[in-house]
């Protein structure tokens, strides 16, 4: 009985993750809905994002992928990756490291 509890708990906790990770990703992408002002509120976002991955992904997962959405988010032209969502799917379906 309580291995279902634990497996309810984890698709939870993965849903979970998931719907932040696109929620997170959309407002990333929406500073190209403001021109010329996006850029910049890119750079307030930079640091948030990259802190916000780190924490929902732990470990080495989340130092790169907070790393690499700072700098995604930092650099002009480059919000089009949904750098969230896609840590979601290396967690969960490309890594290697047992849950």
């Amino acid at each position: 009985m309580t291995e279902q509890v634990q497996i309810k708990v984890a698709s939870g906790k993965k849903q979970k993750q998931l719907l932040l990770s696109i929620l997170f990703d959309v407002i990333g992408m929406t500073t190209y809905a403001l021109p010329f002002i996006g850029e910049f509120a890119d750079i307030a976002w930079a640091p948030i994002s990259g802190f916000i991955l780190a924490r929902m992904y732990k470990g080495t997962v989340g130092t790169v992928g907070g790393i690499i959405s700072f700098l995604e988010e930092l650099f002009p032209l480059t919000d089009i990756l949904p750098t969230f969502t896609l840590t979601w799917i290396y967690t969960y379906y490309f890594s290697n490291e047992k849950k």
